[in-house]
């Protein structure tokens, strides 16, 4: 496939990057600093601005899918707005392209761990990360009420961590996936995995989805 990766050099989009390539798949990753990706043969690094949804659809187009991994960095002081504002930008430039398959790499924080009660909204959930996960939550609700894309969305769990790959894990729904009594975890590599495979082999079309192990 010819893929598309937006924010291909942060943490979750280097492991996503290099498993594309490496069931060989031809990317674009599109980042703020094409410097940051190393040359690779079937990898072209452009440049773009991911609030810029007319510009951006023209580097999305004539692409098999679209892979959002895009996030403005949790040390930003209004990550919550600029999450919305960059999902949004980024939704509506994929319509503009025309490319019918787009997968959202979202937060735990959406992921249910009661009925009627997200992880975000309990009491233990850390304080410095409940702005990004609410901006998260924002994108999910926002591509739930989509249906000219053939979308999917995923929640890692809620430990996410570096980690050799394995190609093992669960599969999950809406709900938090547990190890025991204790949240369940997976490396970001196969995380890498889980959205490839989902690529390759569509099995959630307009639904959320996890992982762990």
């Amino acid at each position: 496939m010819k893929i598309a990766l937006i924010g291909a050099s942060g943490f979750v989009g280097s492991a996503v990057l290099q498993e594309a390539l490496n069931r060989g798949h031809r990317v674009t990753g599109i980042v703020r600093h094409p410097e940051k990706l190393l040359p690779q043969p079937t990898l072209t690094a452009v440049a773009a601005d991911a609030y810029d949804a007319e510009a951006l659809s023209g580097q999305l187009a004539e692409h098999d899918a679209v892979i959002h991994a895009f996030n403005p960095g949790w040390g930003t002081a209004d990550i919550r707005q600029r999450f919305v504002q960059g999902t949004q930008a980024i939704y509506a430039a994929v319509k503009q392209a025309a490319v019918k398959r787009l997968l959202v790499v979202g937060g735990a924080g959406s992921l249910y761990v009661a009925p009627g009660l997200q992880l975000l909204d309990t009491a233990d959930f850390p304080a410095d990360y409940k702005e990004g996960a609410e901006g998260a939550r924002q994108a999910l609700q926002l591509i739930q009420s989509e249906t000219a894309l053939d979308w999917s969305f995923i929640s890692p769990p809620a430990h996410l961590h570096p980690g050799k790959r394995t190609g093992q894990f669960r599969l999950g729904g809406d709900q938090l996936l547990m190890s025991g009594e204790a949240p369940a975890g997976i490396a970001v590599t196969d995380l890498a995995v889980a959205i490839i495979d989902e690529l390759e082999n569509p099995q959630h079309i307009r639904q959320r989805f996890t992982v762990a192990y």
